[in-house]
């Protein structure tokens, strides 16, 4: 059994999604985990949650004899990544980092350059199993900002995409610190 694997079997069995491994320089196991995914809002991943995992996989690498300094289990964070297509589905609608593994050309306007592969937008599932990114150039009014009501919508522009085609995909950190929401968004 490999170490994804094993992992894997022994989050699930505590009830956790295990969402990334990374075995770092000096022997720093990182082991991210979160709740599984039911519609509606999930709860956040607690330091109790963290440990209870610690302690399980403490005695499960001990058995599998997997070598290693520093076990550490977290939560994904405001910048989850996103990998497979459940990640996708769950958070459609969400504002997300993506970079393809190849850079995408420009269309026939002229408006994407040849050379980028980074793109920020609000996820949507597309046709046949590929999702699309709504994305535009035009700066966000900062915030406290006056927006004239003459001030033309943005334009949205789409990039679609499989998730062959990417290197990475995260959900954007985007923090409110005045702790409620801006004009025009729901408190939900």
């Amino acid at each position: 059994m490999t170490l994804q694997e094993a992992v894997q079997q022994a989050t699930v069995g505590l009830g956790y999604d295990l969402v990334e491994i990374e075995r770092s320089a000096g022997g720093l196991l990182r082991v991210t985990i979160d709740h599984p995914w039911t519609s509606g809002l999930g709860q956040p991943i607690t330091v109790d949650d963290c440990e209870r995992v610690t302690r399980q996989l403490q005695y499960l690498l001990e058995v599998e004899e997997v070598e290693y300094r520093r076990l550490e289990v977290a939560s994904p964070g405001i910048d989850r990544p996103l990998r497979a297509d459940a990640d996708f589905r769950r958070f459609a609608g969400e504002v997300v980092d993506v970079v393809l593994r190849l850079p995408i050309g420009a269309d026939a306007a002229g408006h994407v350059s040849a050379s980028r592969k980074k793109f920020r937008g609000i996820l949507e599932a597309g046709e046949g199993g590929r999702w699309r990114v709504l994305w535009s150039d035009e700066p966000e009014p900062k915030p406290g900002q006056r927006v004239s009501r003459k001030r033309a919508a943005p334009v949205f522009q789409v990039l679609e995409f499989s998730l062959d085609e990417l290197k990475e995909a995260r959900l954007a950190p985007i923090v409110n610190f005045k702790g409620r929401a801006a004009p025009g968004e729901s408190g939900e």
